[in-house]
């Protein structure tokens, strides 16, 4: 795992989730599970709402929720834990 695989900007600035048009994006929502998810591409998605921790293969739990903004990088193989429903708007590169 690099270190760069997850990046988090915890409670970006209204004006930087502006410029990136984060409003027109995706919903995607889900109910408390647990899940394998590789990423082909990489995503940026920002947390509406909900709480919930992602491993990367062989590293530690990181944990998000309402107002992230979250970059997964390309390859990363992870597996998320939903602890509360989240919902996020999302975008594949």
């Amino acid at each position: 795992m690099n270190a760069d695989d997850i990046l988090c900007e915890h409670n970006p600035p209204p004006a930087k989730l502006e410029v990136l048009g984060v409003e027109d994006w995706p919903i995607w929502r889900k109910e408390p599970s647990t899940f394998p998810w590789h990423y082909d591409s990489p995503e940026t998605c920002y947390i509406i709402r909900g709480r919930f921790a992602v491993t990367p293969e062989g590293g530690e739990p990181m944990h998000f929720g309402r107002g992230d903004l979250i970059r997964f990088a390309a390859g990363l193989s992870c597996t998320w834990e939903i602890i509360e429903e989240v919902e996020k708007h999302y975008r594949f590169d």
